[in-house]
Formats: structure tokens, sequence, C-alpha cells
């Protein structure tokens, strides 16, 4: 089954990278360089998933999080932050603020996918009616 997940990364290499591995994978990707343009994405369509930097101009992954916790359509999509701080009290604060994974960079893709999978297994559809 396709999913539709939102990539958000202010560095290009990777953000092009990743959202190729995920369309091989059969999902529909939209990316994002930075947290404001995420959520103008994340306004226009509804996204099973959410892969999200920490670290990015404008508006930040803990930024964007909050913005999407605050936002009753938006926090039942999952966020997974990829990041390359491995500080413990950075993986902390984002897993209480409502992050459902973090993943430290460079990250392992097969290891990426299984996260992917559980975490879109476990995410109930949208209510009827929604897109």
């Amino acid at each position: 089954m396709s999913h539709r997940i939102l990539v958000v990364d202010d560095e290009e290499p990777i953000r092009v990278n990743l959202c190729r591995f995920l369309r091989l994978e059969g999902h529909v990707v939209d990316e994002a360089p930075d947290g404001r343009v995420a959520l103008g994405k994340l306004a226009e369509a509804r996204y099973d998933l959410v892969l999200c930097d920490v670290m990015m101009p404008h508006c930040n992954g803990f930024e964007l999080l909050a913005h999407m916790q605050a936002d009753a359509g938006l926090r039942s999509i999952p966020l997974v932050f990829l990041s390359a701080s491995a500080e413990p009290e950075k993986l902390q604060e984002g897993l209480i603020m409502g992050a459902r994974h973090y993943i430290t960079k460079p990250f392992n893709l097969l290891d990426l996918r299984q996260t992917i999978d559980e975490l879109l297994e476990q995410t109930p559809p949208p209510p009827d009616g929604q897109p």
C-alpha cells in the first residue's frame, strides 16, 4: 500500500536521496527544505508520515513538531526526527514533545524502512471525509 510521506531536511543531498529511496519503496513523497515550507505543505495535503531533520533554518524540527501538536488535524500524523545530533537530551526532548521516533544520521536505510513500516502499520487511517 502506498503512503504519502513528507521529507523535511535543509540538506538537499540527504533530502533528494531519501525521497528517491521512499519512491522506490512505492510511497508518494513530497519534500520541504525547512519547517516553514513543511507547514505550508501540511496545510495543502494529508500525509501519513513526516520525516524531519531537527536543525534547519526558518523553522526547526522542534518548532514544526510543536505546530503539528497544536493542530488537531495534524497531531495524529507521526513525525520521525532524523538528526546528526545524538545528544540524549535532544532525543528525550523530541520524544516528550510527541515525536514517534528519533533516528540519528547517518542512518541505515533498511533500519529506516523497518521503522517507517512499523509506524505506518500502527497509524489509523484518517477519519472518513478527510483526504
